[in-house]
């Protein structure tokens, strides 16, 4: 039988704040499987094809990284990419981030846990030239 839980990747680019300070608030959701990783060459944990194969959601930090993944593995199909747009201005698990991952993440995977995420085709590029609110301002 699948895992009926939601698989989360959260994406920054070195993989030591944002993205972690992401994973570590929701890991103890039961009803998410969550991982964290970085775009950068340098990164803690960089992101792989297999993080994307196995996420259904990806929720990246900066457009930027979202242009990253969908260039650099636009050869397979990828999950849903959803753009944060937080900054890089904090610490890991600093209030201030974790307050606003809060705000921003909460609705955003409630909804996904209610509508589960399509993957997109590898031959399409609609969802990679859109401004990132693929949920609908969810």
């Amino acid at each position: 039988m699948p895992d009926p839980r939601l698989r989360v990747l959260f994406v920054c680019a070195m993989n030591k704040q944002r993205s972690v300070t992401a994973e570590r608030l929701y890991c103890d959701d039961a009803r998410l499987d969550v991982r964290s990783a970085g775009v950068r060459s340098e990164a803690k944990r960089r992101v792989g094809e297999a993080d994307l194969k196995w996420a259904d959601v990806v929720f990246v930090m900066e457009r930027e990284h979202k242009r990253w993944i969908t260039t650099r593995f636009s050869g397979i199909d990828l999950p849903l990419i959803d753009v944060l747009d937080v900054p890089d201005d904090f610490g890991v698990m600093d209030p201030e981030l974790q307050k606003i991952l809060r705000s921003l993440l909460d609705a955003e995977i409630a909804h996904l846990l209610e509508h589960r995420p399509l993957r997109v085709k590898a031959d399409s590029t609609s969802r990679d030239e859109t401004d990132g609110d693929e949920l609908g301002g969810v």
